[in-house]
Parts: C-alpha cells; structure tokens; sequence
C-alpha cells in the first residue's frame, strides 16, 4: 500500500518504494523582486515578467504580471530536493514538462513527488535509479508545473551522500559555565 511520507533529508535508494507519495515541507511566496530578477538574469525580455504598467493591458493576465516559467520549473525542483535528490549523483533526464497554470507574482507554491520507478544501476552497483513524477501547486490548490525526472541514487552502503558536518578544532560545543 502505498504511503504518504513527510520530509525526510537525504532519502538513499533503498528508502524509495514505487507508488509512495513525498510531500515536500516548504512553501515559497514569489515576490516581484524574484520574478523580475530571474527574468533579467535569463535575458527574457517579455515585459509581462516585470512591466506592471504593460500587464494592466494584457487581457489574460487581468493586470496581474505572470511569472517566467523558468522560475516556476526552478522553484519547484528546488522545492522537491530536500525529498527526492538530496543525496543524488545525476540528474539523468527530464519528460513531460508540463505548465498546467500561469503563476503570479504573490502565488506561493508547494510541491509533491511521487516514485513511479525504481531500479538497480546496471553499470554502478552502488547506486540506483528512481524515476519520480513531481508537481507543483499553487495557494489554491491549482497544478501549476508537473514533469518525470530520473536520477540516480547511491545506496545507503556506498558511502556517498552521506551527511558531513566537520569536527571543530576548539572541541566539542558546550554548555557554557554558570
């Protein structure tokens, strides 16, 4: 049966199951500073990504400016991470990117992931393959991007991804004296 799991950091190949839904902690308002700066640093010169004096005009976006579907594919693979690549070693491709519903400027958006796959690496024994479909939602609960992604996962055995805080030089942190 499949389960519904809360965030977890760094998920290794062995804690996936297929079916099994992963409902990522954060939400994240987009402000126009955002929106505006990840449009000018991709030189998109779409005005209706930052001119709000333009978008009062534009009949679909009832004067509201629409945030570039860069940031909004950006923004939701971030938000997956913490769940569903923490630990991964590659990013093996991406399908089906879907933009299902503008996003605006002030829309905070959440983001889920489900396993659809699962295997063993054929060439690295120590790691292996999960394919996930994620999905973004607005406030309002609307799907605004959904996509398959596929990457690789090392095994908990390898090794690799495991966490790393370094040791202080001064010593153990401590209580101070009273």
């Amino acid at each position: 049966m499949a389960t519904v799991h809360p965030a977890q950091l760094g998920r290794f190949f062995e804690d996936y199951v297929v079916g099994d839904t992963y409902q990522h902690p954060f939400g994240r308002t987009i402000s126009e500073t955002d929106s505006t700066w990840f449009t000018l640093l991709t030189c998109n010169t779409n005005q209706n990504h930052f001119n709000a004096h333009l978008a009062q005009s534009n009949p679909i976006t009832q004067g509201r400016i629409i945030v570039n579907s860069g940031l909004t594919v950006a923004l939701v693979l971030g938000l997956s991470v913490i769940d569903m690549s923490q630990n991964a070693v590659a990013n093996l491709g991406w399908t089906d990117i879907k933009l299902t519903h503008p996003v605006y400027v002030g829309d905070t958006i959440y983001a889920e992931s489900i396993c659809i796959d699962k295997r063993e690496s054929s060439s690295r024994p120590k790691m292996g393959i999960i394919t996930m479909k994620t999905r973004g939602l607005n406030q309002d609960g609307d799907e605004v991007v959904s996509w398959v992604r596929t990457v690789m996962i090392p095994k908990r055995s390898s090794g690799i991804g495991q966490d790393y805080f370094p040791e202080a030089k001064s010593g153990p942190l401590a209580m101070p004296e009273a």
